[in-house]
């Protein structure tokens, strides 16, 4: 879901509901303000909450979130059904911020508990070819970049906390 062109793809497949689940965020990146978030706000999220709700709202969670997951929904006109786990994953903490978007990019419904939780919203079929993204999708001229986008390409993800230190 981060990399554009998989939405897009399953888009022009005629998805109109793009389930997103993730494992994600609170981790270390280039990108400023990024990072683990420390265990210990976790353990005390039920005495002191607010410091948790900053860190998983903030750039190493939910501002991280919002740079792109609307874009993806709004670009596409599809309605899009993002999840993530909430808590430990083994050493790291994970922020949750499920949400669903509407195919104008709008959060529709979203999990804001810091625990396990659920979110149900109401996708209509006239948001679907109302939005841009429908009229967008339908525009296209892939005659014009076809021979961009099938270049050979090799797929490399470097992902920073995921290496080994070996300097």
């Amino acid at each position: 879901n981060n990399i554009i062109e998989n939405v897009r793809a399953t888009a022009l497949l005629g998805a109109q509901i793009i389930f997103m689940p993730h494992v994600t965020m609170c981790t270390p990146s280039p990108m400023p303000g990024r990072g683990f978030v420390d265990p210990v706000l976790w353990q005390n999220r039920e005495r002191d909450p607010v410091p948790l709700r900053q860190e998983f709202d903030g750039p190493k969670g939910r501002e991280w979130l919002m740079k792109w997951l609307p874009a993806r929904a709004y670009d596409n006109g599809i309605y899009a059904v993002f999840t993530n786990a909430v808590g430990m994953d083994d050493d790291q903490l994970k922020n949750g911020n499920s949400l669903i978007l509407d195919p104008y990019g709008e959060i529709i419904a979203e999990c804001k508990t810091l625990g396990d939780d659920y979110t149900v919203g109401v996708c209509t079929p006239e948001k679907l070819t109302l939005a841009g993204g429908f009229r967008y999708r339908n525009a296209r001229k892939p005659e014009l970049y076809g021979d961009i986008i099938s270049m050979q390409h090799k797929s490399v993800q470097k992902v920073v906390w995921m290496q080994d230190d070996k300097t």
